[in-house]
């Protein structure tokens, strides 16, 4: 007798408020003061520490900024990477320049995302491709920010900042490297869609400019409709 596979899927609200929280997820640059609450702040983490690793070498670790002139330090790091961004970025200088690209001093709680040394020794998946612990740690950090705006928070990935600088203002051991200040609290609202593609930067692509099948460049075949959720 043909045995029916059990099904592991998510009820249909479940599923729906998974989907949601991928789709309303915002990159937040405008945040409304106010405070995260201590164990709301520890749920976001342990949500961020339950992502996969390569080799499970868990390369992640949070650093709390909670000292104002501290905070202040990290704010002159990210102004003077912008206006130097906004230097190599050619004719499109003054455009960037208008843009809000952080919320460093807004937002109610400041973390630094860093991979800490001796990295090296995890081999177990990145033997020829090293970068997965940047891969693994981008994983908790879209944990964080999935959690976050469940929570209803806001946050905010910048990463203009000169790794060197941020590491020595935050006395970082030798061979770990800083690869995110993550803005993170209350915000008066989401944005409807990214700050980005509103304010004309740039667009969001096609997905089927982005899948292809048996090879680079093979157009895939095309899917059935896909639902809002």
């Amino acid at each position: 007798m043909r045995q029916i596979p059990p099904d592991h899927a998510f009820s249909p609200p479940e599923r729906q408020a998974v989907y949601r929280a991928i789709h309303e997820r915002r990159d937040m640059r405008h945040f409304s003061g106010g405070t995260v609450a201590d164990d709301l702040l520890q749920r976001l983490l342990s949500a961020a520490h339950h992502a996969p690793s390569v080799g499970f070498m868990q390369p992640w670790r949070f650093i709390r900024i909670r000292s104002r002139p501290l905070r202040e330090g990290v704010h002159a790091l990210v102004e003077q990477e912008r206006v130097l961004t906004a230097q190599a970025l050619g004719e499109r200088e003054d455009e960037f320049m208008k843009l809000k690209v952080q919320g460093v001093l807004d937002a109610a709680e400041l973390l630094v995302v860093a991979l800490p040394p001796g990295r090296e020794a995890h081999v177990f998946g990145r033997r020829t491709l090293p970068e997965m612990d940047l891969a693994s740690a981008a994983c908790a950090i879209q944990n964080l920010w999935l959690a976050a705006r469940a929570e209803g928070l806001g946050m905010g990935w910048v990463s203009i900042f000169c790794p060197v600088k941020l590491g020595a203002l935050l006395n970082l051991p030798e061979g770990s490297k800083p690869i995110a200040i993550l803005c993170l609290g209350p915000v008066h609202a989401f944005y409807d869609q990214p700050m980005l593609q509103a304010e004309n930067w740039a667009r969001r692509a096609a997905l089927a400019d982005m899948v292809f099948e048996d090879g680079w460049g093979q157009p895939a075949a095309a899917p059935g409709p896909a639902s809002d959720f």
